[in-house]
């Protein structure tokens, strides 16, 4: 687990006193001593969609922006403030592949440390396709259906290829 100490938070957002380490919950939070704010440095929420074809392959996507371009991963993206989890997943979904799903049952959840910097909460979400066509766009350069057994390399995500590994069989998603 990474330091909860965000290099990020020195000041007090509402009264500009600086923040000193000051332990809540068991761990140091920059608290202001001025105003009592306390920053909770928490991870973001971020949603993926599994959507599979009639021959159980899984569409993904390769990377275009952002971190780990050129890599392939399952298509996902940010929950926004105020957003409704799978409202989010259905309008990142639509955005990089141009279909249009019907989101379903979770897939899998899980944490994921692979950027210490920008830690995330992972929900993946089986869905249904109900319009569009497959098409790459916003953070993909292409897009492409695979067995969730042999998906192309390199993976930009590792919980990506746990959730792959159990697509491929039908096993609990654990890390």
């Amino acid at each position: 687990m990474s330091d909860s100490i965000s290099p990020d938070y020195r000041f007090c957002p509402r009264c500009a006193e600086p923040l000193a380490p000051t332990i809540r919950g068991g761990l140091p939070r920059p608290t202001c001593q001025s105003c009592g704010f306390v920053h909770f440095r928490n991870p973001a929420v971020g949603v993926a969609v599994v959507l599979l074809d009639e021959d159980g392959r899984v569409l993904l996507g390769r990377r275009s922006a952002g971190g780990n371009v050129g890599e392939w991963c399952i298509p996902c993206g940010y929950v926004e403030w105020g957003e409704d989890i799978r409202d989010a997943a259905r309008r990142e979904f639509q955005e990089e592949t141009g279909i249009e799903v019907k989101i379903d049952d979770v897939c899998a959840v899980h944490s994921n440390f692979h950027n210490p910097a920008s830690l995330t909460v992972g929900v993946w979400f089986y869905a249904t396709p109900v319009g569009g066509q497959a098409r790459a766009s916003d953070d993909l350069a292409e897009v492409g259906w695979f067995p969730p057994s042999d998906p192309p390399e390199p993976l930009a995500f590792p919980t990506d290829r746990v959730v792959l590994a159990h697509l491929a069989h039908k096993t609990p998603a654990t890390p």
